[in-house]
């Protein structure tokens, strides 16, 4: 089940241009792009610390804040 091939699709804010989409090979290759996603956006409003940490309950944040996130398996 794993190794399905899997269509993201999100919206980060309420304008509809922000809409996208992340094409992956399988369910773990989407979930580890989403949490790139996060880790990429950590960076980015961090950039002078060079280590961030999180926990799974920030991810979950990161994912309510986003407008739309859908997954297609």
């Amino acid at each position: 089940m794993s190794n399905r091939h899997t269509i993201i699709l999100m919206q980060t804010s309420q304008n509809r241009a922000t809409r996208t989409f992340m094409d992956y090979d399988s369910i773990s290759q989407a979930m580890d792009g989403i949490c790139g996603l996060y880790e990429r956006k950590l960076k980015e409003i961090n950039p002078a610390i060079r280590n961030i940490t999180y926990d799974i309950s920030d991810l979950y944040n990161f994912i309510d804040g986003l407008a739309d996130l859908s997954a297609l398996v």
